[in-house]
């Protein structure tokens, strides 16, 4: 669950009026503290959104920035300590505040994509791949972590499964560090931190949360027309 920006001297394309898009934006605010209000208008959450904002360039022309949150999790991350509420599905009729890099005043914000909770779609097909492809990429490396409790905690018990697993999740990060493996070794080595006879059931418990990620990855990777 993620902002990423990335940046471009694009023109700004048709499609960023699309009719009927379940996310608008209003109280664009600029300078230090930039920031966006979005509201979801649909009858059902939104899990991800992309977001332009467009500027003006000095020299002429146009800057375009696009910022996609992605929030299919939240559906089991919300309310953890950690959980970022700004990177959580927008419930119907629900608005939130996004913060944004610093913009220039007179700078505009348009919502180009939005994926459902059902798995349509709508907006730029560009900027709908790519949220897509992300999903895929994520379900494959939660796919990993659940294999990887899945044959150790079937043999293994304590400081020998916490070990069997840091061996595991190391070799994940080294050949791709995506959040899920990161943050499946994160936890294992926090484990291995602790003394008395919890590591085999704070283990299981996060196998089981990472299953419940996973299932949720699955079911959301995948378009629906």
């Amino acid at each position: 669950m993620s902002i990423t920006a990335f940046a471009g001297a694009l023109l700004i394309s048709s499609a960023i009026n699309v009719p009927d898009m379940p996310v608008t934006v209003s109280d664009v605010t600029t300078g230090a503290s930039s920031h966006v209000r979005v509201t979801n208008t649909a009858s059902q959450p939104v899990t991800a959104w992309s977001l332009a904002v467009t500027s003006e360039k000095p020299g002429g022309g146009l800057h375009r920035e696009v910022y996609t949150t992605e929030g299919y999790l939240s559906e089991v991350t919300h309310g953890l300590p950690r959980a970022a509420e700004r990177l959580e599905r927008l419930m119907p009729n629900e608005s939130r505040e996004l913060p944004l890099d610093p913009l220039p005043e007179g700078a505009k914000a348009h919502v180009i994509a939005a994926v459902m909770n059902d798995g349509t779609a709508i907006g730029e097909e560009a900027a709908i791949a790519s949220i897509f492809a992300n999903r895929v990429k994520e379900r494959d490396a939660l796919k990993a972590v659940v294999d990887a409790f899945g044959d150790v905690l079937r043999t293994k018990h304590g400081s020998e499964a916490l070990a069997a697993l840091k061996d595991r999740f190391t070799a994940l990060v080294e050949h791709d560090d995506t959040v899920p493996c990161h943050a499946a070794l994160d936890a294992v080595q926090a484990y291995a931190k602790k003394e008395g006879k919890d590591i085999d059931e704070s283990l299981r418990t996060y196998a089981d949360f990472v299953n419940k990620e996973y299932a949720l990855a699955v079911k959301h990777s995948q378009r629906k027309n």
